[in-house]
């Protein structure tokens, strides 16, 4: 992504966003516009030093936020969800855990609190 881009989109969408998710397609339809995006495949913290494989994204999670240029914005964010090869066991990033820490914004981390709780 060239760096002007970049910088437009991180201020245009919550804080923090670009380090975690991939904006992957936006679509203007009517007055509204919707932004679609995958967590990158970064291993969460409490992973950093276990051998795991990425299998692809839980389902799309629809929220709305506040309106640019007077059109509702409508993102849709697919988190991602890991297998730990040792112990086959299925992890997702604890966002709640990811808020608390000093990488993430306040307003990331409530933007993401309102997604998933």
């Amino acid at each position: 992504m060239q760096e002007a881009e970049r910088k437009l989109l991180s201020l245009l969408m919550p804080e923090g966003l670009l380090e975690y998710f991939q904006i992957l397609e936006v679509d203007q339809v009517d007055n509204q516009l919707h932004i679609y995006l995958d967590e990158l495949n970064i291993a969460p913290t409490s992973y950093e030093n276990s051998k795991l494989e990425s299998k692809g994204f839980m389902p799309s999670t629809e929220i709305s936020d506040f309106p640019i240029r007077g059109q509702k914005v409508t993102p849709h964010i697919r988190r991602r969800r890991w297998t730990v090869l040792d112990t086959g066991e299925i992890v997702t990033r604890d966002w709640n855990l990811v808020r608390e820490g000093t990488r993430m914004t306040t307003e990331f981390g409530l933007f993401l609190k309102k997604i998933f709780g």
